[in-house]
């Protein structure tokens, strides 16, 4: 029996459509569109240019974190030292340039601490046997620690003659466009493309759904374990070099606790805890969606207290609804 045009293109829109009904990514994005769609119509305040220009550069420092973060979590890994590594990352910057180096040198030495941080973490991780959470644990404070004996625990605001370049590079625009926004976009297609096309991003999956059998396949486990945790460093080091142009200074508690804002980014996202799942573009709308929440208990007059709350029970209802979703695949 001969089947039509249109039954084919009903047939494929309509697994289109479920597909895309069962992507958690998708629920997350519609409710950040719903949130902001309520937040105009409920405020004065939220659709101005430039409430919405905040609060896309803000969620732009977590998205750049929760990217790197991804690449660990598909790998089955987690890092809790990025918060410390984005510090240290800042404080190299704001010392090497404040010493009268141009900003080229703080950037590349400031990447440069953030790339030896993630080596130690991969290492220990992957060669050594030691558990992620441990390492990144003990990582959080000893890179932490180092930030404060650099700066001797004093706050860097003067960056030498190359200031004006590092403040329009985090807190600049370009054709209207924060500057940390078009760095997040770049670095969400760049992952997208890896994830996607490349032997090394499908390698990473296989190591997160199951590591044994990508042993036993010949995938070199070892050292793209390394690879990932040098990459979730690099992101870190990224967005602190952006944070000290936007923030015009740096001190020792920069970045404090924002392992735990980047880890629910990327789990709202879509990403599994237990490896194997996980895109760019679902860290990126998970960034937004926290960003959104905290903006609006702002402008709703409500405190930001509850911002944790809310954050919290978005990460239960992920995890609830991947586990619903594994079970129907089960079934």
């Amino acid at each position: 029996m001969a089947v039509s045009l249109d039954d084919t293109i009903n047939h494929q829109t309509h697994s289109t459509l479920s597909w895309l009904l069962s992507r958690q990514t998708f629920w997350v994005f519609l409710a950040a569109v719903l949130a902001c769609i309520a937040l105009t119509f409920m405020t004065d305040t939220f659709a101005t240019k430039n409430n919405l220009f905040n609060v896309t550069r803000n969620f732009a420092f977590v998205g750049i974190v929760a990217i790197g973060m991804t690449v660990v979590i598909i790998s089955g890994g987690i890092d809790l030292s990025v918060g410390s590594t984005l510090c240290l990352s800042a404080i190299v910057t704001g010392l090497v340039m404040s010493a009268g180096y141009p900003l080229a040198v703080g950037i590349a030495l400031a990447l440069v601490a953030a790339i030896l941080v993630g080596i130690v973490n991969g290492v220990l991780i992957a060669y050594v046997g030691m558990p992620p959470f441990v390492v990144t644990l003990g990582m959080l404070s000893v890179a932490r620690s180092m930030a404060l004996v650099l700066s001797n625990n004093k706050m860097v605001y003067q960056f030498g003659p190359d200031q004006a370049l590092l403040l329009q590079l985090g807190g600049g625009t370009t054709l209207g466009i924060a500057n940390p926004l078009i760095v997040l976009a770049v670095m969400a297609l760049i992952a997208g493309f890896v994830f996607r096309w490349t032997g090394w991003g499908r390698h990473i999956f296989a190591i997160g759904g199951n590591e044994q059998a990508a042993v036993l396949t010949g995938v070199p486990v070892k050292r793209i374990k390394v690879g990932v945790y040098v990459i979730s460093a690099l992101t870190a080091g990224i967005a602190g070099v952006l944070m000290t142009g936007w923030l015009g200074s740096v001190t020792t508690n920069l970045g404090t606790g924002m392992e735990l804002t980047v880890i629910a980014a990327t789990v709202i996202g879509g990403a599994n805890l237990a490896g194997g799942v996980g895109t760019a573009f679902g860290a990126v709308v998970g960034a937004a969606l926290i960003e959104v929440i905290r903006n609006s208990l702002i402008l709703l007059g409500i405190s930001t207290f509850w911002q944790g709350a809310f954050v919290g029970s978005f990460i239960v209802i992920a995890v609830a609804f991947d586990r619903i979703r594994s079970f129907r695949q089960s079934d």
